[in-house]
């Protein structure tokens, strides 16, 4: 628990003090945001905001979990494992992503940098990279980071896809979490904040697995998870880093994360949900971010089935804005929803495990 603690607050503590230097330096290199043209109208006024603060989050996840096992010599955690380096390495990856594309629309002064294309064969390398090692490295219980099983709070035994479909499964989860993320990157601290809660919720559900694992704790109820305790030092690092980041990314955003960050934090989601065997229960954890991506393609279906449109505006936090909510109204009421939607999933993550102890 110490360590997990170690890791929060160090990378609170880089992200809060590197995100001004990010910002003073941005600034005077010019790394200012370009706003898009069809948006509200009160959006236009944040054009020249630096972005790439995603960096920060990156240099604080990093800096938490290798910290966190520097000043942690001695405690419960062994060391750097497999499952814990393959997520953070999806992340670092899809930062690297997200990076290019911030730095092509600075260069080129637009709201669009990589082509769909481009972007898309980026996320693709991460996944099948991320994919295939992970089923591999084989840990002292027998376990791999990742199982080719299905799963909802554990495997489903049932349901196995085999080695092909699990690498096109990964490739679905990794594209479809950081587009969300992307998507719900649009008003300031959203992101950021209903990030800090996803995470804190899978920060509990890698200590509970920890607590309860198969090879320390066998019995009814107990997961096979391959380093659950090095997993909560990677939860507990990316909430502690999104926080020191919101302090600045909070209405009015002083700087932006850009798809440096959001990219990443998509795929650090993904890959937690593929190691600590919790796929489909991350859909309701995440459910603000789904729900965000959800309306982005009701719109497009709709819109080009009848012409006509659902929302004023997709992604659908901008719909709100444009029946009058205050951005800062939009963002906290969707706090509120990211934070109800965590707790359900405690919620349903926490009676299966009674149901298979008997509770």
């Amino acid at each position: 628990m110490r360590q997990i603690l170690f890791a929060g607050g160090i990378a609170l503590a880089v992200a809060i003090l590197l995100t001004p230097v990010l910002i003073k330096t941005f600034s005077k290199q010019g790394f200012g945001q370009e706003i898009r043209v069809e948006g509200p109208a009160s959006h236009q006024s944040k054009r020249g905001t630096p972005t790439m603060g995603g960096v920060a989050i990156l240099a604080g996840l990093w800096a938490g979990y290798w910290g966190s096992h520097l000043i942690g010599i001695g405690y419960d955690a062994d060391g750097p494992s497999a499952s814990a380096l393959l997520v953070l390495g999806l992340t670092t990856v899809l930062g690297l992503v997200g990076f290019l594309d911030d730095f092509i629309k600075i260069r080129k002064q637009r709201n669009l940098g990589l082509n769909k294309t481009a972007k898309l064969v980026g996320q693709l390398v991460a996944a099948v990279l991320f994919g295939i090692l992970a089923l591999q490295f084989k840990g002292p219980n027998g376990l791999t980071p990742a199982s080719q099983q299905l799963s909802y709070v554990r495997d489903i035994a049932t349901v196995s896809l085999g080695p092909i479909v699990f690498i096109v499964w990964c490739y679905f989860l990794v594209t479809a979490w950081s587009n969300a993320v992307n998507l719900t990157d649009g008003l300031d601290g959203l992101a950021a904040g209903s990030m800090t809660l996803v995470l804190g919720a899978y920060t509990v559900i890698t200590f509970w697995q920890y607590r309860q694992a198969c090879s320390t704790n066998p019995g009814p109820g107990c997961y096979d998870v391959r380093d659950p305790l090095d997993l909560a030092l990677i939860c507990a690092s990316a909430a502690g880093a999104c926080i020191g980041f919101l302090w600045w990314n909070a209405a009015p955003a002083k700087i932006f994360m850009g798809d440096t960050g959001s990219l990443a934090l998509g795929g650090l989601i993904a890959g937690l949900s593929i190691v600590t065997r919790t796929e489909l229960i991350m859909v309701v954890i995440a459910a603000l971010f789904v729900a965000e991506a959800a309306s982005v393609v009701i719109q497009v279906a709709v819109f080009r089935s009848s012409r006509r449109r659902v929302f004023r505006m997709a992604p659908f936090h901008h719909h709100f804005e444009l029946a009058g909510w205050a951005e800062t109204t939009v963002i906290i009421r969707f706090w509120l929803l990211a934070a109800i939607a965590s707790a359900v999933g405690l919620a349903l993550f926490y009676s299966e495990y009674l149901a298979a102890v008997g509770g």
